[in-house]
C-alpha cells in the first residue's frame, strides 16, 4: 500500500483566501479535465450511441403501450445516461492512477476536494450537453418539453450525477493498480439499478417480488420524479421523493469521495 502525503491542514490566514484558493484549484482541475473533451468532440457523440439507439428503436416499440411513449421514455433515457456517464467518470481517474500521473498530482498543493469537484463538474457539463441533444432530437419524434419541468429535471440529474461520479472516484481509488474491482463493481451494480428502476419498461405489470425490489432501488424514485417533472407536474409527490433520493446519494458520495481524495491511499 502506498500512502501519499496528506493534504495540508494548516489554518488559512482568513476565510476569503482559502475560498479563493479552492475556487482556483477547482477551475484548474476542471480546465485540465475538459481540454481532452474539447479537442475530441466526436467522442461526446460516440458516447451517446447507446442512448440514441434506445431512443429511436425502443421508444418506437413502446408507442401506445405506456400512453405517450416519448413523454414516458425520454426522462428514462436521461437517467440511463446519468448512470452510465458519471458512473464511468472514475475510469479516467483510474487510468491516471495506473499511469502514475495522478500520483504526481496528489503531491502538489492542489486541494484534494478541488480535484474531486473539478472532475465532477466536467462530468456534469458533458451530461448536460448530451441531455440537451437528446431532448432536441426527441422533439421531432413527438416529445413535448415543459420548460420549467425540463430545467428542474436537469437540475435534479446534476445532483444525482455528482453523487454517482463521487462514488465512481472512490471505486477507482480503491481499485488501483489493476482496476479489476472497478470494472466488476461498476458493471454488476449499474445494470441492476437500471433494470429495477423502470427506465426501459414499466414495473407496474412486473411480478410482486420485482416491484418490491424496485421500491428499494433509489434510482426508481429519481426516474418517477423525472417523468413527473418532464410532464410539467412539478407538484407531484414523486418529485419530492426523487429529489430527496438524489440529494442523499450526492451527500454520501461527496462525503466518501472527499475523504478518499484527502487520504490519497492507493492499494498496490
Amino acid at each position: 500500500m502506498t500512502t501519499f502525503p496528506p493534504e495540508s491542514t494548516s489554518p488559512p490566514e482568513s476565510f476569503s483566501p482559502r475560498r479563493s484558493t479552492f475556487l482556483r484549484d477547482t477551475a484548474t482541475v476542471f480546465s485540465r479535465e475538459m481540454r481532452p473533451a474539447l479537442r475530441n468532440p466526436a467522442a461526446l457523440l460516440f458516447e451517446m450511441g447507446q442512448p440514441l439507439l434506445f431512443l429511436f428503436l425502443f421508444g418506437a416499440l413502446l408507442d401506445g403501450a405506456v400512453g405517450s411513449s416519448w413523454q414516458w421514455f425520454v426522462p428514462g433515457i436521461l437517467v440511463m445516461m446519468c448512470l452510465s456517464g458519471p458512473m464511468g467518470a472514475g475510469y479516467s481517474l483510474l487510468v491516471e492512477l495506473i499511469g502514475g500521473s495522478m500520483e504526481r498530482m496528489l503531491v502538489t498543493p492542489v486541494s484534494r476536494t478541488a480535484m474531486l469537484v473539478g472532475r465532477a463538474l466536467k462530468a456534469m457539463v458533458l451530461l448536460l450537453v448530451q441531455a440537451v441533444l437528446i431532448i432536441l432530437l426527441a422533439i421531432p419524434l413527438g416529445f413535448e418539453p415543459h420548460v420549467a419541468g425540463v430545467l428542474a429535471g436537469l437540475a435534479q440529474l446534476v445532483v444525482f450525477g455528482v453523487g454517482l461520479g463521487a462514488f465512481s472516484f472512490v471505486l477507482a481509488l480503491r481499485s488501483a493498480p489493476d482496476g479489476t474491482l472497478f470494472y466488476m463493481v461498476s458493471q454488476s451494480v449499474m445494470f441492476p439499478l437500471l433494470l429495477l428502476s423502470g427506465v426501459l419498461l414499466p414495473l407496474e405489470s412486473a411480478p410482486a417480488w420485482l416491484r418490491a425490489a424496485g421500491r428499494v432501488n433509489p434510482v426508481t424514485y429519481i426516474v418517477d420524479a423525472q417523468r413527473a417533472l418532464f410532464a410539467g407536474d412539478l407538484a407531484d409527490p414523486s418529485v419530492l421523493y426523487g429529489t430527496a433520493s438524489a440529494c442523499l446519494i450526492a451527500a454520501v458520495g461527496l462525503r466518501l469521495g472527499v475523504s478518499a481524495m484527502r487520504k490519497g491511499v492507493v492499494q498496490q
